[in-house]
């Protein structure tokens, strides 16, 4: 099996996930040389708007427009991937191939119950894919230093924010890549609570709230699973 190691990897229960809640940190260190990825647990088959292959030809044109490494999905199943054996094995795999040193999870809790129970199921792998008894094909066994969960629908208090004022314009791009899941006046399909041009607002409004929270423009928020350590304080703004 081919192995890439990753600076970064984030995990998506579906695969518009990390475009809307994470992809300006993305940005951000692919911008400084990092190398990142995505694994999507399901295709988004159960998407009101557009099919399972509409939303694999827009995953294919966001990768690109952030510069992804790698993005693979592993096709669990909208809506029905459980906490169980075979899916926590198929995220160990992935977390071992790729070896990352910081992993992105879906948020803690939110509007839809495929994101906490997706954050649950990563945070686990996380964990497994550490323990040498646990067999992968001849893949060794690698753990993460850190799981961050990024905030969703529902708003969660952030632990950290990531100023993404510089890559914001980009971070856009890449979720309206998902073109048939967004705002488009000329679509003729059901309006979802993710369709309205009011929620393409709402996104601009909690990145700014995030930057304001800050000092900077734009920002990200993650929940972190330890508490975080720096070596002086004046490297916290």
């Amino acid at each position: 099996m081919t192995t890439k190691n990753l600076d970064l990897l984030a995990f998506a229960a579906h695969p518009d996930d990390v475009e809307l809640a994470a992809s300006g940190t993305i940005i951000k260190h692919i911008r400084m040389g990092h190398q990142c990825g995505i694994i999507d647990l399901t295709r988004g088959e159960l998407g009101t708007r557009g099919t399972a292959e509409d939303r694999d030809k827009e995953a294919q044109a966001s990768s690109k427009i952030l510069g992804l490494a790698v993005r693979d999905n592993l096709d669990l199943g909208d809506g029905f991937f459980e906490i169980n054996d075979a899916s926590l094995l198929a995220i160990v795999t992935q977390i071992r191939k790729y070896k990352p040193r910081i992993v992105l999870a879906n948020a803690i809790s939110d509007r839809h119950p495929d994101h906490g129970r997706a954050a649950t199921l990563v945070s686990r792998a996380c964990f497994l894919a550490g323990l040498p008894k646990i067999k992968t094909e001849s893949l060794e066994a690698h753990r993460p230093k850190a799981v961050y969960h990024y905030i969703q629908d529902r708003f969660i208090k952030p632990d950290i924010i990531i100023d993404i004022s510089d890559v914001f314009e980009q971070k856009m791009e890449a979720i309206l890549a998902f073109k048939t899941q967004f705002y488009n006046p000329n679509s003729t399909e059901p309006q979802t609570p993710i369709s309205s041009k009011e929620f393409m607002e709402f996104l601009s409004a909690r990145a700014l709230e995030y930057g304001r929270t800050i000092g900077t423009k734009y920002g990200e928020g993650f929940t972190t699973e330890r508490t975080l350590g720096a070596d002086t304080l004046s490297n916290l703004f």
